[in-house]
């Protein structure tokens, strides 16, 4: 039960309802704008009865004759004397007289309700000095524990002063009056407190309207509908950003999702194609060996024929081993040593084995002489070698024509091996650089290929910050062109 208690009371004062806690949050802050401004209310109002009190009994001495004055100085007791200032004295209020001298004189008509007070003598000489239109009171205790306003106020002439006249009279009215206007602000702030507590709370839900569809949508997400996205147009500023910035959060999401998926489906491919293509090498070197247990071993002819497919065969393995290895080193993180030199010194070079690996095939070379670059030259090498061997494999043995160029622009350098073969089709354009993707299995598993070498091509040219593009040409043939970063003149110099 003290459970229950505590834990009614604690969503009572710490409620955790978005729309409770701006009600009693925006109910707090007019409750404090109220009490100040009831408190500056009634300060504002105090001060103007006070100066409004004080410049009526003001304006009553200054009615007073100055004949009247003086006579009061000279002959107190005067009954004519008395007429002329009964308008300032009333039901408990007193008066006083205060010639030049400091003398007091007490006007008080009811003797029973006091004495005239005594302000210090500092008070009346400062009172001397001051302009008759200057209001100036002050707010003293009297002998019955009371406030008393006091007025003072100086009589005479400008050049003539004959001294100061006081009238005291007790605050006591004046507070009943605040009390009333301090009352009848405190129930206006009551009624209003209570209108806003009843009519803020629908009028606030109504606002979080967009605010609960988007905790529906999220929950309809969070039950694994990622297609669903939230409504950028609702009419809040706050509201459409947050929906803005949640959907394009999905979207990453989504996008990491299916990325996930594809790498997923990528490396189950991958070790299933690397499986295949080592299981071949291995199944035929296991062959050999078993023809070679069951008696062919001393049999020269066929112990030299299986030696030498087996040697075939390991070699092919080792090379897709290496191949494996080295992608793998690519992928982690390919660690280069560019150094600056010249690119078409280095295809010169490579010149004579190219033609070695064209055979009878015509090869052409239109190399750009002063090439400079920031480059690898063995995996350049390794690249020119690729993309060459790939050409020779698709064009003929007899009739085939490769061309080699390399042209250098402003910005960027463009290598291309060019052939007159049959092309690639359009369907295995957008896999050509895939691991262990061949589009003629026949055809590569005759020159030992697996599959690797473009995608080799790929990550070397990427790792020296270029791009490599396939397309085929409209007469016939395809074209491979690696474009790599220029260095620019004043570089090279």
């Amino acid at each position: 039960m003290k459970k229950i208690t505590k834990a009614r009371i604690s969503r009572f004062f710490l409620p955790r309802s978005l729309s409770y806690q701006l009600l009693s949050r925006s109910l707090l802050i007019l409750s404090c704008l109220l009490l100040f401004i009831g408190i500056l209310q009634y300060a504002l109002m105090q001060q103007f009865l006070y100066n409004n009190k004080a410049e009526s009994i003001q304006s009553q001495i200054r009615a007073v004759p100055y004949q009247a004055w003086q006579q009061i100085k000279n002959n107190l007791g005067d009954t004519h004397i008395t007429s002329q200032i009964s308008s300032l004295r009333s039901f408990e209020t007193t008066v006083a007289f205060i010639d030049l001298d400091g003398k007091y004189y007490d006007l008080s008509a009811d003797v029973n309700y006091g004495s005239a007070p005594h302000l210090p003598a500092q008070d009346y000489n400062q009172a001397l000095h001051q302009q008759k239109a200057q209001i100036n009171y002050r707010i003293i205790k009297d002998s019955r524990d009371g406030n008393q306003l006091v007025i003072v106020q100086p009589v005479g002439s400008h050049g003539d002063p004959l001294g100061i006249a006081q009238v005291s009279t007790p605050v006591g009215p004046l507070q009943e009056v605040l009390v009333r206007q301090l009352t009848i602000f405190l129930f206006l702030s009551l009624g209003a407190f209570v209108v806003g507590l009843l009519t803020f709370l629908p009028i606030l839900r109504r606002t979080l309207i967009p605010l609960s569809r988007m905790v529906e949508t999220v929950e309809r997400i969070n039950a694994g509908n990622l297609d669903e996205r939230l409504p950028s147009q609702q009419g809040q500023l706050e509201i459409e950003r947050l929906s803005v910035s949640f959907n394009n959060m999905l979207k990453r999401l989504e996008l990491s999702f299916d990325t996930e998926k594809e790498a997923k489906e990528n490396m189950r491919r991958f070790v299933a194609d690397a499986s295949h293509e080592l299981r071949t090498p291995l199944t035929s070197i296991h062959g050999f060996l078993e023809v070679l247990l069951r008696g062919a071993v001393t049999n020269p002819d066929q112990l030299r024929k299986a030696l030498q497919s087996m040697y075939g065969e390991s070699e092919r393995l080792n090379k897709l081993v290496q191949d494996l290895i080295f992608l793998a080193r690519l992928d982690r993180a390919p660690e280069f040593e560019l150094k600056e030199g010249r690119l078409d010194l280095m295809m010169r070079e490579m010149e004579t084995q190219l033609r070695l690996l064209a055979g009878e095939r015509a090869v052409n070379f239109d190399i750009e002489d002063d090439v400079h670059a920031r480059f690898d030259p063995d995996r350049i090498k390794q690249v020119m070698l690729n993309l060459f061997q790939n050409a020779v494999q698709h064009t003929d043995a007899k009739d085939g024509m490769i061309l080699v160029s390399l042209k250098q622009e402003t910005d960027e350098i463009t290598i291309t091996v060019q052939d007159n073969g049959a092309g690639i089709p359009t369907e295995h354009l957008s896999r050509l650089f895939e691991r262990f993707y061949r589009i003629d299995s026949a055809r590569s598993r005759l020159h030992g290929g697996a599959g690797l070498g473009l995608s080799i091509t790929k990550s070397i040219v990427e790792a020296h910050r270029g791009t490599i593009h396939y397309e085929n040409l409209p007469e016939k043939g395809a074209r491979f062109s690696v474009q790599l970063p220029s260095l620019s003149k004043g570089h090279q110099n």
